[in-house]
């Protein structure tokens, strides 16, 4: 699920494809400056952490799984 709702995913995404795939954005800029789809794609920057499964982890760097319970920011 994604935020509560039901969302799809392809064997071998990430969390991160998913999200974007299913909501088009991973979560607001708190500096004001819009919607955020992750900045760098390989685990190195702090854009795409969401709770996954309860657990802070980055979407970019976590393959999906049926059941998981994601949650944005």
């Amino acid at each position: 699920t994604l935020d509560g709702a039901p969302a799809e995913a392809l064997a071998g995404d990430t969390v991160l494809t998913a999200v974007l795939a299913n909501a088009g954005h991973v979560r607001e800029s708190e500096f004001g400056d819009g919607r955020r789809a992750g900045f760098c794609w390989m685990g190195a920057c702090q854009d795409c952490w969401l709770s996954i499964d309860g657990r802070r982890m980055r979407a970019c760097s976590t393959p999906v799984a049926e059941g998981m319970q994601v949650v944005r920011p």
